[in-house]
């Protein structure tokens, strides 16, 4: 098995009085497409937005190839809070997110929104022409619309720009929050598309994900969640092919998502 380049050991998470995440645990191999389902209200987003130091951990640790990047601690003897590592500083190690608000600026315009996303760019002639180029291919939309405001893109074409905007540059870990959500058929099968060429370059893929064949057709690995807490961790194929468990982990039969 591919050494996990992501794990979560014994992860809560509180907001304000609320206590979301209750121990989760939750390995994610390099190089593969994880897949994390569960019902609504499960926990999901709240893990990824743990991961990225959005909410911070309350107890137990976040480590991302190796170092530790959340926790109430980074070592003994040193003060609580100290093993948090800010938002900014997560995405510095290579860490990209598409939340499932897509986070595009939709005053902004495609090229400027792009721009933002890039770390080491600081107008468009900067970019990376050849991956730039690679984005195009994968999303049409965006270079016909290239200079147009961000805010006046259909849905499929803000998680296109969404999506995009995580890539602009190479990452080593990709979290993504219910990509497919409203969008029709064809440009579901495009980021399907975007997210095999992320795997076949070696990006490691958290994905957050409601349409059962959308994960079928990505996953190598699955969690799921329920309650606040990882219930089951496996191979997507085991769960694919088990109906019986698919109804008791998600409430849902494979016949009624073909």
């Amino acid at each position: 098995m591919s050494t996990p380049v992501l794990q979560l050991q014994g992860v809560h998470t509180h907001i304000g009085a609320y206590h979301i995440l209750h121990g989760v645990d939750l390995a994610v191999p390099a190089g593969q497409v994880t897949m994390l389902l569960g019902r609504n209200g499960a926990g999901k987003s709240t893990t990824l937005r743990t991961i990225m130091g959005l909410w911070a951990t309350s107890q137990g640790s976040v480590h991302f190839k190796g170092r530790q990047i959340g926790g109430p601690r980074l070592e003994a003897g040193r003060p609580a809070g100290s093993g948090q590592l800010t938002t900014p500083d997560i995405a510095q190690l290579g860490i990209a997110y598409v939340p499932e608000a897509m986070g595009i600026f939709t005053d902004l315009t495609v090229q400027e929104n792009m721009v933002l996303a890039a770390r080491s760019a600081r107008r468009a002639a900067e970019l990376d022409t050849t991956r730039l180029e690679w984005i195009f291919g994968l999303f049409p939309a965006l270079k016909k619309f290239w200079l147009y405001p961000a805010g006046k893109l259909s849905g499929g074409q803000k998680q296109m720009l969404a999506v995009a905007r995580a890539i602009v540059e190479p990452r080593e870990l990709i979290l993504i929050d219910e990509p497919s959500k409203g969008l029709a058929p064809s440009i579901i099968n495009n980021l399907i598309d975007a997210f095999r060429q992320l795997k076949a370059q070696n990006t490691t893929i958290l994905l957050v994900e409601q349409n059962f064949q959308m994960a079928k057709a990505l996953g190598d690995g699955v969690a799921v969640m329920d309650n606040g807490r990882i219930v089951h961790a496996g191979a997507m194929g085991e769960l694919a092919e088990d109906e019986s468990m698919q109804h008791r982990l998600l409430g849902l039969s494979l016949g009624a998502h073909q």
